[in-house]
């Protein structure tokens, strides 16, 4: 029986969920198609790519994911505050905007705006945060 294995072509649903049980994403959403790719490429989060690793079509299987393979830990450093006068009218709490930097364009999620200046966090949304996905391999293609 073929097992996944890095440069394979793999289709799966997928539900992740936080350690408390919530769940942030899911292929099994209406309207979504299974998620497929090609193992080996970086389209994946690390945790989650190896833990696809030797499954077969049909087997059901949660990954646990710590922060370091996942998103990373939530560095403090990468939140800075700006004055508003940089900012778009009308920001507020949780806009997701973009920024240029050192490392390209990033996006940034407004976390508090004040009367002169805004505090925006350059960390991934997941940042920080064990995830724990229920996967299904539905096909090696």
């Amino acid at each position: 029986m073929t097992k996944v294995e890095a440069g394979k072509n793999v289709k799966i649903n997928y539900t992740g969920k936080f350690e408390d049980g919530s769940v942030f994403d899911s292929s099994l959403t209406e309207g979504r198609e299974p998620l497929q790719t090609v193992l080996g490429q970086g389209n994946l989060i690390p945790g989650f790519e190896k833990g696809l690793l030797g499954m077969t079509v049909g087997e059901n299987r949660i990954i646990e994911i710590e922060p370091v393979e996942g998103y990373g830990e939530y560095l403090d450093g990468l939140v800075t505050t700006v004055p508003k006068t940089q900012m778009p009218n009308g920001v507020k709490i949780g806009d997701v905007l973009q920024s240029t930097g050192d490392r390209g364009t990033i996006n940034v999620t407004v976390k508090e705006v004040n009367e002169n200046d805004v505090k925006v966090d350059a960390n991934h949304p997941l940042a920080g945060k064990k995830l724990v996905f229920e996967v299904e391999l539905l096909d090696i293609v």
